[in-house]
């Protein structure tokens, strides 16, 4: 058996991989199902036993399916990397790049990167998609974007590490409340007065989960994911919200809301994370340097 590894069908099998389904692969493959479908029909048949199973559901990858898509997934990698390093030689940094990003980095830090990268390297695209963190390790890990920038708790095998900060949690509340004139309060403190809480979700919920367990009937006005829906309360002076300042840098600015740091310190690493075993192309290694710096930039405001 000779197979041909950069075939049309392992693009497409790649493709049907990521959506599930053969419609939808072959809507953003701009063919038809029956072109597509036959194309994978024909690499089973090339390999002698299926790659996915059909389920009432949609698809799902068989033993030899998984194996093969770690083939695929490293090749379309290399090949992306041999684009930019050749692109590179002719002194044109191009590339396409698909982040993925928790919501909290969209209304400051994400514009902040992305005003860098269009100054510095315009001919590079990039796509950006939002999930929550542990999401987004998913989909790099899955090889179904290129790089995350995400909160994590614990380091992951299969990620690896290109770029970290840590940025403490504060108690976010409007300029009025009673709390909000303090540099530094405990959690004891603003559990004297209703709380919004982080949900599972979000990746600081353990630490703010166990210092709720040691109140005594803690009044919880709600426990969401939302960043937003956390601001909008804080803001209505409805609970003492627990976030870090990313996504609230407006306000703060403005003065509507103030960050509160608490005692003892809490801490979220905020990093940029692709696939351990992926080779850089240009374009990522150059999009991992300039997330870097917004990094370095933030901790050194923390201070």
């Amino acid at each position: 058996m000779h197979l041909n590894i950069h075939s049309r069908a392992l693009k497409g099998f790649d493709t049907i991989r990521r959506c599930g389904s053969i419609r939808e692969a072959a809507r953003r493959l701009n063919i038809s199902s029956s072109a597509l479908n036959r194309q994978l029909l024909n690499l089973e048949d090339e390999l002698g036993t299926p790659l996915f199973e059909r389920l009432p559901q949609g698809l799902r990858l068989t033993p030899v399916g998984e194996i093969l898509a770690r083939h695929v997934i490293n090749m379309l990698h290399d090949v992306q990397r041999l684009e930019g390093e050749l692109a590179a030689l002719k002194g044109v940094q191009r590339g396409a790049l698909d982040v993925i990003s928790v919501a909290a980095l969209t209304p400051a830090f994400l514009p902040n990167v992305l005003k860098q990268m269009h100054h510095r390297y315009p001919a590079v695209t990039i796509n950006v998609r939002i999930a929550d963190s542990i999401e987004s390790a998913r989909l790099v890990a899955a090889g179904d974007a290129d790089v995350a920038l995400s909160f994590v708790r614990h380091k992951s095998e299969p990620l690896r590490q290109l770029a970290v900060g840590t940025f403490p949690l504060g108690a976010v509340v409007r300029a009025a409340h009673p709390l909000a004139s303090r540099l530094q309060v405990t959690f004891a403190e603003c559990a004297r007065f209703p709380l919004v809480l982080p949900n599972r979700e979000l990746s600081f919920h353990p630490e703010i989960s166990t210092l709720v367990a040691r109140q005594k009937r803690p009044n919880v006005v709600l426990e969401t994911a939302s960043l937003d829906l956390m601001k909008g309360l804080a803001l209505r002076d409805l609970g003492v919200a627990f976030l870090n300042r990313f996504g609230i840098e407006r306000e703060v600015e403005e003065g509507t809301l103030r960050h509160v740091r608490l005692k003892p310190n809490i801490a979220c690493s905020l990093g940029a994370y692709v696939r351990a075993e992926r080779a850089l192309p240009p374009a990522l290694d150059a999009f991992a340097r300039v997330v870097a710096e917004e990094i370095g930039r933030r901790e050194a405001e923390e201070v």
